[in-house]
């Protein structure tokens, strides 16, 4: 195949990540890339390739490694169609129709952990936001700091659900669920007759969020083959914006974890990844959201909401989302609840 001009496409891609809103230390380290590229002599780049040293050159990173050999092997470079494959989706109606044909919310929180309003108040605003179902994903006790949920105060909750879904109006559903923690080992922090009786078990990490990816990237596999986990809640944990709840009014830079990997294991145990609609965290980042696409995951657009309020930030993660090709029917909370709750149970 005829060579491509690796230059030119990484300064494609800085363009492309700029145009996504991306972060700038992101889009500079491709443009480095391109320039020190563009300095080399073209027979030692060509002899650094083949003998697989270009990352030892000063200004070039496995990622942007990559995408010069395929490029030098005449093959648009994987980072970038990904990058371009949305670029001219016009995001306005996509999101639209996204927000339209979503029928529920998978993780929403309550005062009986760390949310602010009672169950009764998130579920009248989830009837009034026209959703057909809300599920209840308070915390598990481990996480103290958000008064998770021990054993019987869940099974407390179970019974509160159970009352209240006989007096919601004939359409709507509660359903119950949980967000645990995941524990260092990758175990779950409730028991497993428990987490079977959930309609919707959301996992996410809440600590050691700056542990190197050899050790994250265990704990999140592991959590993923657990068969009670239906959805990998906030896969980075990072907080963009001042002033998010775990975070203690600080920003705090995503994880690090082999996506690639983690995304084919939520691909081949069919459990959805979450698009966290958080203004706050809107988590994960564009780049992984198209990777878990190419990955053939599911996906959850949720609210993680903590007040009733809260409910309607849907469409943000709907907009992130269409900007990164996510197919509707892809998303569980389209489904009709029958549907979603099969999945769960399967």
């Amino acid at each position: 195949m005829t060579p491509r001009d690796p230059v030119a496409d990484l300064r494609a891609i800085a363009f492309a990540l700029e145009r996504a809103g991306e972060a700038p230390y992101r889009v500079k380290a491709f443009r480095r890339a391109a320039d020190v590229v563009a300095e080399l002599p073209a027979d030692e780049l060509a002899r650094r390739v083949l003998d697989g040293t270009l990352t030892k050159v000063p200004g070039i990173g496995e990622v942007t490694a990559r995408c010069v050999v395929e490029s030098l092997a005449g093959e648009e470079p994987v980072y970038l169609r990904r990058m371009l494959a949305t670029a001219g989706t016009p995001v306005d109606g996509a999101t639209d129709a996204l927000v339209a044909a979503l029928r529920g919310d998978c993780h929403s929180h309550t005062d009986w952990s760390d949310g602010g309003s009672p169950l009764g108040e998130m579920v009248a605003a989830a009837v009034g936001l026209g959703r057909e179902y809300l599920v209840i994903t308070d915390h598990s006790p481990r996480l103290t700091v958000a008064r998770g949920l021990t054993a019987d105060r869940l099974e407390a909750q179970l019974d509160a659900i159970a009352e209240l879904n006989a007096t919601v109006p004939a359409g709507f559903r509660v359903l119950t669920g949980i967000e645990v923690d995941i524990l260092a080992d990758g175990s779950l922090d409730q028991t497993d007759e428990l987490l079977a009786r959930l309609d919707v078990v959301v996992a996410s990490l809440h600590s050691g969020l700056r542990d190197p990816s050899d050790v994250l990237t265990p704990r999140l596999l592991a959590a993923v083959a657990n068969p009670h986990v239906d959805i990998l809640g906030h896969c980075t944990g990072r907080i963009v914006k001042a002033g998010g709840v775990r975070a203690g009014g600080r920003t705090r830079p995503p994880s690090e974890f082999d996506a690639p990997a983690v995304f084919a294991a939520c691909a081949g145990h069919g459990v959805a990844v979450e698009i966290n609609s958080r203004p706050d965290r809107l988590d994960p980042p564009k780049r992984l959201l198209r990777l878990a696409v190419e990955a053939g995951c599911l996906f959850a657009v949720d609210s993680d909401a903590h007040a009733p309020g809260q409910l309607d930030w849907l469409r943000f993660g709907c907009e992130r989302a269409a900007r990164c090709g996510v197919p509707a029917d892809r998303i569980v909370n389209t489904w009709p609840v029958e549907k979603l709750l099969t999945w769960t149970k399967t």
